[in-house]
């Protein structure tokens, strides 16, 4: 299957530990909610779906981070997740976050479509 690069945002629309970059995508045949973060640097995209229960995690509009800055947190149940690997660390989860893969080029983000991960309809 070939991949895609999809244009996401402007770099500097991710800041460190800041509000997310929302965006849909389509995962097991149905339109999903995704978001982009960056964290030290890095921008990391993942499905905006908790791995306990599939729910969308973020506690107010485009907002996972915890107080720390440090961790993706679900507001439902309050399960932390590693923003550079979407790793679960603590709290009601199974396994980790869906990761999109991302790159940045010449101050502008893409999302790569993948065989699990296509273009929302």
């Amino acid at each position: 299957m070939t991949t895609q690069a999809l244009y996401l945002c402007r770099s500097e629309d991710l800041l460190d530990s800041g509000l997310a970059v929302p965006f849909e995508v389509r995962f097991a045949g149905q339109t999903n909610a995704a978001f982009a973060v960056r964290y030290q640097g890095q921008a990391h995209a993942y499905l905006n779906r908790c791995s306990h229960v599939p729910m969308e995690m973020d506690y107010q509009p485009n907002r996972f981070f915890d107080l720390t800055g440090h961790w993706l947190m679900c507001a439902t149940h309050g399960a932390t997740y590693a923003p550079q690997t979407g790793r679960c660390l603590m709290g009601p989860c199974r396994g980790g976050l869906e990761k999109i893969e991302l790159s940045e080029s010449n101050g502008m983000v893409y999302w790569h479509t993948s065989s699990k991960i296509q273009p929302a309809i």
